[in-house]
């Protein structure tokens, strides 16, 4: 008691136990020092009202108003404003039954055979390839693309979306596909910018442009409604991020050996900081995604082997990725909203024999001193 009453009569020491008091409930009620951290250092940036979102195809109405002709076309147009003035912010995510192929078309009457659009009235300066690896996800292809196209067109980027389809009953492997989809992606076009995207994970602010980081490569889902719109830890790097194909062909792309789900997103965050660079992030309150809530995948089990394959990383990023990738490209195929890459990539005891050659505008991968 004595010590309570000392206490009091000096307001600054009762102020520091309560102050220490709340830090601590702070900290453990956030998951612990890290999480806390990671709250803290992505607290900044602009502030959003999601519970009032746009719609995802408000503002499209007026790009239909100006469709050049091929003349006009080719006649100099001016650079498209950066930010983009069609931005609205937070927009409206329905995870219910998304419209069917056909109708999602009617409504993104600009976009091209193979899910290609480039904005109508200005040059755009940003070129980006969005590649999704995929199996048996209809549904889910359905929603992102409704949701996808609108998305990007706001933002006035030129674009491409390639779904690179793992054929066969082979355990999913989604680095190696993301590691095929790149390689054909960037021996269609020149892209400047490469978003490596799951299929299950739906933008909610426009503000979070599909760009790259000239530097460094971004991890751009830091906000996802799975993890209560924060990061479950400091490394993650999983969902949706972008590199340019420099970038890429720095650390080596990714692994090609994580048969199965998990370990894969922690070896491509080791391989940034091998290769010399680290991991940039929009702002907690831009990059929010919902993720479509579905079963575990059959043939997409837990890899058994992971926290071994995690272990040797450090060994064998420079020969284990897109310098060692084998494949047979089974067919491409333009769909109105997409281009469908169906690939046989093997699986955990058979690789194709013969090594799929890079394409001459892409440089071989260097070893990284």
């Amino acid at each position: 008691m004595l010590r309570f009453g000392l206490a009091l009569d000096y307001p600054c020491t009762l102020g520091l136990l309560v102050g220490f008091q709340f830090a601590f409930f702070l900290c453990f009620s956030l998951g612990g020092f890290r999480n806390l951290v990671s709250v803290l250092v992505h607290s900044t940036g602009p502030e959003f009202d999601y519970s009032r979102p746009h719609d995802v195809y408000t503002n499209l109405s007026s790009l239909l108003l100006h469709h050049p002709g091929p003349i006009e076309r080719e006649q100099q147009l001016r650079d498209c404003a950066l930010p983009s003035p069609l931005l609205v912010g937070p927009v409206s995510v329905h995870l219910s039954l998304p419209p069917s192929l056909e109708e999602i078309k009617e409504k993104n009457t600009l976009v091209k055979l193979g899910g290609h659009y480039r904005p109508p009235d200005c040059e755009p300066q940003h070129h980006t390839a969005i590649v999704i690896p995929y199996r048996n996800r209809q549904t889910h292809l359905r929603a992102l693309l409704y949701h996808l196209h609108p998305f990007l067109q706001r933002q006035q980027v030129h674009y491409g979306i390639y779904i690179v389809h793992q054929t066969g009953n082979s355990t999913f492997n989604r680095a190696k596909l993301l590691n095929v989809g790149v390689r054909e992606a960037l021996k269609e076009e020149d892209w400047g910018c490469i978003f490596l995207h799951d299929v299950d994970l739906l933008p909610e602010n426009d503000h979070n442009t599909y760009t790259c980081h000239p530097q460094h490569p971004t991890h751009h889902s830091v906000a996802m409604d799975k993890f209560r719109y924060r990061l479950p830890y400091s490394q993650y790097f999983g969902g949706v991020s972008a590199l340019t194909p420099e970038q890429y062909l720095k650390m080596n792309g990714f692994p090609n050996h994580f048969w199965g789900w998990g370990g894969e997103d922690d070896d491509i965050a080791a391989r940034v900081r091998l290769s010399g660079m680290k991991i940039q992030c929009p702002p907690m309150s831009i990059g929010h995604y919902k993720m479509i809530k579905h079963k575990e995948d059959q043939g997409n089990e837990q890899n058994p082997r992971r926290y071994d394959l995690l272990k040797h990383t450090r060994l064998n990023w420079r020969s284990d990725g897109l310098s060692s990738l084998t494949y047979e490209l089974l067919s491409k195929e333009l769909e109105p909203l997409y281009t469908n890459l169906s690939v046989d990539i093997g699986d955990n005891h058979h690789h194709p024999s013969v090594k799929a050659p890079l394409p001459k505008s892409e440089p071989q991968a260097t070893p990284i001193n």
